[in-house]
């Protein structure tokens, strides 16, 4: 009796709890947050200006990097100056001395959900290095590099630039997407790479100019200056594509009012089987009264 009596309540409570946990589960994990990428939503950046020089003192003994940059903005931002300057040691006294002075130079970035984009504009810009105050390394008029980069589509990169530059002093015509060289005795020499654009799936980079700068001024104590300028550059990533939704599978349906087919042999029947079922009752129904009858006489 007690072990019968604590039993039944023991089952009872467990049969419950199982209810109530396959009750409960669906909405546990209709509940639960989906996990996302920390990198879905896409990047974007601009920069009006880049520098990555090696300036070498007159003794060339000692080298001062001179690594700057302009406006470079990351989404979700934007930035406008019109005007940049920096100070080396040993150049010039220390003085500080313009590297790039432009009418117009704005760099803007920007991320949503669905796209990310960036954009660098510069107008009536002139960029200078140390040991050369009065003689610009580059001059341009108008320059713009844009990259949009949307969810679901093939990035876009763009840069324009004027029909034509100064470099060192020479005006030198624009070849989209090509190098030139310029070469001025006793000043240096520039090599200019035009319009760069690169796409992939999901990124987009577009650079108006770059230029790989080797110039010997022998003024201000700079006895040589080395290195990269990028004028107008702009880069995104597009945001993570969505997964790819599965359709639920079409219900099969059958015509209406269509007669049955079946072959009664895939399931161990014939057509003489209802006579058979027929006969078999018959004969169970003679031999119960049968056996009533006997029982009677006995």
């Amino acid at each position: 009796m007690n072990g019968t009596t604590f039993r039944m309540p023991a089952r009872r409570l467990a049969a419950a709890a199982a209810a109530t946990a396959l009750a409960a589960g669906p909405a546990v994990l209709a509940g639960a947050a989906p996990a996302h990428a920390t990198g879905d939503r896409g990047s974007a950046r601009a920069a009006v200006l880049r520098t990555g020089l090696d300036v070498s003192l007159l003794n060339k003994t000692v080298q001062v990097p001179l690594a700057l940059s302009l406006d470079e903005v990351r989404a979700p931002r934007s930035a406008e100056k019109t005007s940049l300057t920096a100070t080396l040691d040993g150049v010039d006294g220390g003085r500080p001395f313009t590297v790039l002075k432009a009418e117009v130079a704005r760099a803007e970035a920007t991320v949503t959900a669905d796209r990310a984009e960036a954009s660098t504009r510069l107008a009536r810009a002139r960029l200078h290095v140390p040991g050369l105050p009065l003689l610009s390394v580059v001059e341009v008029d108008a320059v713009t590099a844009k990259a949009n980069c949307a969810r679901g589509a093939a990035p876009v990169a763009s840069a324009t630039l004027p029909a034509s530059v100064t470099v060192l002093g020479k005006r030198v015509s624009v070849t989209t997407g090509g190098t030139t060289d310029v070469k001025v005795p006793g000043v240096g020499e520039v090599r200019l790479d035009f319009a760069h654009r690169a796409t992939t799936s999901r990124t987009a980079a577009a650079t108006a100019l770059r230029l790989r700068v080797t110039v010997n001024p022998l003024h201000l104590n700079v006895a040589e200056v080395e290195g990269t300028l990028t004028l107008a550059e702009a880069a995104c990533e597009a945001p993570a594509p969505r997964p790819a939704s599965h359709p639920a599978p079409k219900p099969e349906v059958k015509p209406q009012g269509a007669p049955e087919t079946a072959d009664l042999a895939e399931t161990g029947g014939t057509s003489v089987t209802p006579w058979l079922a027929a006969g078999a009752t018959v004969l169970l129904a003679t031999g119960a009264g049968a056996v009533a009858l006997a029982r009677r006489r006995n």
